[in-house]
């Protein structure tokens, strides 16, 4: 798997196809093949004529491994991104992030506007944006238990079943968390000028309301994707279909 440094710290990612690029990051506690790879993302957006590049975040997958907070805030993860775009000399992408990766996709709409065509915030909406309604110290402090049978909180168990399974560096994520937990204001998100999908399962309750999100967003689509939570979301065939038919209109 091919990997560059971004400073001191090396990223791992994969770069497939050819065509117009978009960059995909994942979200927390996941990596490129969680999120990407094994849902078929990156073998569905290639067969619809596209170069497609993702990422291991920094403290995940097979990139670098850190441990303090400070080292993961969203503008530092964010470019990591732009520093893959620089190392593949991509000027211009669309970019599609799931739930934390989609805080950084919107942050880049919001900071970095002219190196993206567009963004595709999934697994996203006004809580996990703005209201800072996703995973807290609960999670944190579930990574960190000694096991899964310690940890009592609902949210917190998701997650670290979801850690033990992808079998993730536990104490790199729950500084990731700690230090990730910069939030948009309205008025921020209200500047995002890049064309923007949100798609968000309807039985998501970690992301927040995409609708909501959707009326401060100027100009933005909302994609519900029916039935589904905030981890089986990912794979689904109305958030493909919904991505391929938003991107086609992007030319």
């Amino acid at each position: 798997m091919p990997s560059f440094h971004n400073g001191a710290v090396e990223i791992a990612y994969l770069d497939e196809g050819e065509g117009d690029p978009i960059i995909l990051v994942h979200g927390f506690a996941s990596s490129k093949n969680v999120n990407w790879v094994y849902p078929t993302w990156v073998s569905e957006l290639r067969k619809n004529g596209r170069r497609v590049i993702a990422l291991d975040n920094r403290g995940h997958g097979e990139s670098a491994k850190l441990y303090e907070p400070t080292q993961y805030s969203i503008p530092t993860m964010a470019g990591d991104v732009l520093a893959l775009m620089d190392h593949l000399a991509i000027p211009q992408a669309d970019m599609m992030g799931y739930s934390m990766g989609g805080r950084m996709t919107a942050w880049l709409s919001l900071n970095e506007s002219q190196r993206l065509r567009s963004a595709i915030l999934g697994g996203i909406g006004i809580g996990g944006l703005i209201e800072g309604t996703g995973p807290g110290e609960n999670v944190a402090k579930a990574l960190e238990a000694p096991s899964l049978d310690d940890v009592t909180d609902p949210v917190g168990r998701t997650f670290r079943a979801f850690a033990d399974q992808t079998r993730s560096d536990r104490r790199a994520l729950a500084a990731c968390l700690r230090g990730t937990r910069d939030l948009m204001t309205k008025e921020e998100a209200a500047r995002i000028d890049v064309p923007v999908l949100i798609a968000v399962g309807s039985a998501d309750d970690v992301a927040g309301s995409a609708s909501a999100l959707g009326a401060i967003i100027p100009g933005s689509e909302v994609l519900d994707i029916p039935n589904r939570d905030h981890m089986r979301a990912v794979g689904d065939k109305v958030y493909k279909t919904g991505v391929l038919d938003f991107l086609s209109r992007r030319g």
